[in-house]
């Protein structure tokens, strides 16, 4: 095989008799079989191709940085490493394994143990570890490397099944040399084989004149990294018998058709390749997005674009900004600037929740749509959480891109392989390709929007890290609402931006309500080792108290802070005490509606939340409430939020906006993502930065001059401030808002608030007090209110104990730092937690402990048979679910559409093991298989006709109004 084109003899011209006949694979019939040396050529070059055409320019040099022959060495690397990745194979551990083939070699002198003879012993010498310590030996006595340099490149082959091998594992293996070569007259033969497969591959693959200088190269580890994922993504493909054929029908197939016939049917979306946009930021804005007649580009998305092209490199960007300040715009915006002038070849858009990513994906679509890209490209998307096949805009590409993943010869090349639709200069085509499907594969698309989760997992010891650190670090990474991470989350996210910040990955943080600290936080981490000499640069990024603010930091550069004016829009936001009482509630909302008008009462627990509906209810008669929280199953809470903007969105949108008074009662999912719009807000205390978040809810768009066309009372943003017991010297929030927040944040939020609390205290000015505000209420040396210093000194200490636990648990399993340049990965993700994905089990690892469950919700009628939910369908019984079978396709995928996040009282240990228990004991077999896979492994919630059922000791009734009520039996 060719290493740059050329003809040359292949593996096989090279090689003796006995080194052709180790085999690589074989299928389960025993009949057909590949050999190693094809396999090492399928291999090479599949990662030829995928260095030339798929790997982003980015990670090319960065690998090719730590060479001396810059991308031609880095090519050379990557393909020779793919080439010999299985060299352990050549072991009489691993040959022994299919009689017939192992025969064929012991015909040659390559005797080995049966089987049953090895016995137990054989795990000692997995393939990747044995190929490890072969290569290493290879390197190390034939080409003069030391244990450390040789440790650099070899950790590679022992890592390409996902876990590099650790210390203890590598010295095992060492003491037993019979598991790499049979003692004895044969162990001669054994390592002439080896050492001449591992010679060929050198010549074949364009090494052999390039290894002395390769002596003195100290890998970073970031590097050996990225080649462990290259080389697994190379040696799937080549392992995929649908592309690369087995013999004896595929032994005379010449390789460089054998490649070009898979790389054909494989179709893998190109890299995306990003021109620097030399428009003007009015025309750049103008042209990618869908902006309102007569919109002008914003100071803060002005500032963005302009960071994005000046810092010395693409590097972090932080960008805090009053909400409706078009930050994600700015954002997008700022990606394509950064991916052109790093190479990066696609974009992560990371948010706190699912409902956020499917907010958010058709708007990634609608940009994508609007790049300028070269005729008939196809760029690869995904949607990155569990539940993503039921989003529409997804499922409609999951539809169009299914192909056959096949070998195309010349002969079939008319054979229809590209899903989709006609490529354009204008529009590229969006695919969500066969191949790039699956927990670990998926995010090597170009271009995801999905949960934060999924970030996180990069900063989580696992198997197959390695595929995921490719996956980030070909991208523009942008992180929304990163004020919404607690400890737990943040310590992965820290670690996450330092391991971003070594591979140079640009990162757009978005944030309306930072606290300074933990700005600072995120810049050091993303900075690493270089922060150390930028100290006054990092303390000027905590102290700066401008906002909006920009804060951008480049690699090995003091950080650079911009501080853009508002847009302009600005409001006062006048805050009054109200006393926690339902009924004194009821009273100030009919007085204040009386004109009509919409009111957004926002609760802190979901409890609250239907004790304030049923008494609102009850005053205001059904249709005038409406009520919103996270414990709707997933299809009502999809429904909720469309008729929400319906209703309430902005001005030209919301085609249904009440005429009547209305009262919309919401838990925190009315916080973020939704671009509702309120005349009134009422809102139980919570941390400050939240409660700014939930006013921005308030007079979010002017509704006529000087908001004439709200009610004329309600003219004047105005905010009730409840949840709280006003009556003491110290506020006494209620136990569920402590529950939920902690009592120091709360007491914190109310301390700042002080001063525009009562009759004559000034508004809180939006966007003016944002900050300070936000910097006030987690300031490290903030002051206590006369009578507060006491109570506020216990609730502090209590909150930093639970944030010290919160961390201490959290770096349990989180990846270690980077280490030392030419350091090996030996040992990388020892002690990890397998494998880590998008489950709920998976989801844990990177959350806090206290997540709830997360169920599938189905009925059971009258008469015994199981259904969905009978309102998913207006007028229609449920689709029925039978126990005995694996249900229908349209069924399952309805019941799946039926998750539901059971709400805090199942996230107490006690409770939520006894849950679980319960819930176990319905789990249909045959709803368990591949067949099944909508519902395989989900803990499913049965009600019974009248949507009740018991749980754990609690009472739940279920309504699509109402969505969970729990309460104890």
């Amino acid at each position: 095989m060719a290493f740059g084109g050329e003809l040359s003899p292949g593996l096989n011209d090279r090689l003796s008799g006995p080194a052709r006949t180790v085999w690589a694979k074989h299928d389960r019939d025993g009949h057909g079989w590949l050999p190693l040396w094809r396999h090492m050529e399928d291999s090479a070059a599949v990662a030829g191709r995928l260095w030339d055409e798929w790997l982003p320019g980015n990670v090319r040099a960065l690998i090719s940085r730590a060479l001396p022959g810059g991308l031609d060495d880095g090519r050379r690397l990557a393909v020779w490493l793919a080439g010999v990745h299985d060299i352990g194979k050549a072991t009489p551990a691993f040959a022994c394994q299919v009689e017939q083939l192992a025969y064929a070699m012991h015909d040659q002198g390559l005797e080995m143990k049966t089987l049953r003879q090895w016995g137990t012993d054989r795990r000692m010498a997995p393939h990747g570890l044995a190929g490890q310590l072969l290569l290493a030996e290879w390197l190390e006595e034939r080409h003069g490397f030391t244990v450390r340099q040789s440790g650099q490149f070899a950790v590679v082959v022992g890592g390409h099944h996902g876990v590099p091998p650790d210390h203890g594992q590598v010295k095992g293996l060492d003491d037993r040399e019979d598991l790499l070569r049979t003692p004895g007259e044969s162990r001669a033969q054994w390592l002439r084989v080896q050492q001449e497969l591992l010679g060929a591959c050198a010549e074949e693959f364009g090494v052999a004149g390039r290894l002395g200088d390769w002596r003195s190269v100290k890998l970073p580890q970031p590097v050996q990294v990225l080649l462990s994922a290259l080389v697994i993504v190379a040696d799937w493909i080549a392992s995929n018998p649908d592309l690369f054929p087995y013999f004896p029908q595929a032994a005379h197939q010449r390789g460089e058709e054998r490649v070009a016939a898979a790389w054909r049917g494989l179709q893998l979306p190109p890299r995306w390749r990003a021109p620097e946009p030399v428009e003007g930021i009015p025309e750049l804005f103008a042209s990618r997005f869908d902006l309102p007649s007569g919109a002008e580009v914003r100071p803060v998305q002005e500032a963005a674009v302009g960071l994005a092209r000046t810092m010395p490199e693409p590097g972090l960007l932080v960008i805090e900004a009053p909400m409706g300040e078009g930050k994600t715009e700015a954002a997008l915006a700022a990606a394509e600037i950064l991916a052109a002038r790093s190479g990066a070849g696609g974009v992560f858009f990371a948010l706190p929740t699912m409902a956020t990513g499917n907010a958010m994906f058709p708007r990634l679509l609608d940009w994508l749509k609007r790049l300028p890209t070269e005729d008939g490209a196809r760029l690869s998307v995904l949607l990155a959480h569990s539940k993503a096949a039921l989003n529409e805009d997804f499922a409609d590409l999951l539809r169009a891109g299914t192909q056959q993943i096949a070998a195309v010869g010349l002969d079939e090349e008319d054979r229809p392989v590209r899903p989709g639709g006609e490529g354009s200069a204008a529009s590229a085509e969006l695919v969500a390709h066969s191949w790039l499907r699956g927990r670990k594969k998926a995010m090597l698309s170009s271009f995801v929007a999905g949960t934060v989760d999924q970030l996180l997992f990069a900063g989580l010891k696992s198997r197959h890290l390695a595929l995921r650190h490719l996956a980030v670090a070909g991208k523009v990474v942008i992180i929304d609402e990163v004020h919404a991470y607690d400890t737990y989350m943040s310590t992965y996210l820290d670690r996450v931006l330092s391991w971003l910040g070594a591979y140079g990955v640009p990162v757009v943080v978005l944030s309306a309500t930072l606290p300074a600290s933990r700005r600072r936080q995120l810049a050091e981490a993303y900075a690493g080792e270089s922060a150390d000499g930028c100290a006054e640069g990092f303390d000027a990024v905590e102290a700066a108290e401008a906002y909006p603010l920009l804060t951008a930091v480049a690699p090995g550069s003091a950080p650079m802070l911009e501080a853009p004016p508002a847009s302009g829009r600005s409001s006062g936001v006048h805050l009054e005490r109200l006393e926690d009482d339902l009924g004194v509630l009821a009273d100030r909302l009919e007085a204040e509606l009386v004109d009509g008008g919409c009111a957004l009462v926002v609760r802190n627990t979901v409890q609250r939340v239907l004790e304030t509906a049923r008494v609102l209810r009850e005053r205001f008669g059904e249709g005038a409430v409406t009520v919103a929280h996270s414990c709707f199953i997933d299809v009502d809470r999809a429904a909720k939020d469309a008729a929400l903007l319906s209703r309430f969105g902005p001005p030209g949108k919301a085609k249904d906006r009440p005429t009547q008074r209305h009262i919309v009662v919401a838990s925190q999912v009315a916080e973020q993502s939704l671009d509702v719009d309120f005349d009134l807000l009422v809102s139980d205390l919570c941390p400050v930065d939240l409660l700014l978040q939930r006013m921005g809810r308030l007079h979010r768009h002017q509704r006529g001059d000087g908001q004439a066309e709200r009610p004329s009372r309600l003219r004047t943003a105005r905010c009730l401030l409840t949840g709280v017991d006003w009556a003491g010297e110290v506020p006494a929030p209620v136990r569920g808002s402590v529950a939920v927040y902690g009592e120091y944040p709360l007491l914190r939020s109310a301390a700042v608030l002080l001063d525009h609390l009562g009759g004559e205290a000034p508004p809180v000015r939006l966007p003016q007090d944002i900050s300070l505000l936000v910097q006030g209420a987690y300031a490290r040396d903030s002051s206590a209110p006369a009578g507060w210093a006491e109570a506020i000194a216990r609730a502090r200490q209590r909150y930093e104990d639970f944030r010290g636990d919160q961390a201490e648990r959290a770096a349990v399993f989180r990846l270690d730092p980077v280490g030392r340049p030419g350091r090996p990965l030996i040992g990388w993700v020892s002690a990890g937690v397998g494998d880590a994905d998008d489950t709920r089990a998976g989801r844990a690892q990177v959350r806090d402990g206290r997540e709830s469950l997360e169920v599938v919700v189905v009925q059971r009628r009258a008469d015994g048979v199981l259904t969905t939910v009978d309102w998913i369908d207006p007028g229609k019984a449920g689709l029925e679910l039978p126990e005995d079978r694996a249900p229908d396709a349209r069924a399952a995928m309805a019941a799946a559409a039926c998750g539901l996040r059971l709400p805090y009282q199942f996230s107490f240990p006690e409770v939520l093991d006894r849950a679980i228990a319960e819930l176990e004991q319905f789990c249909p077999q045959a709803w368990q298989g591949k067949e099944s896979h909508w519902l395989a492994g989900e803990l499913i919630l049965v009600l019974n006709a009248d949507c009740q059922t018991r749980l754990a000791g609690f009472q739940l009734r279920y309504s699509d109004v109402d969505g969970l009520e729990v309460t104890r039996d």
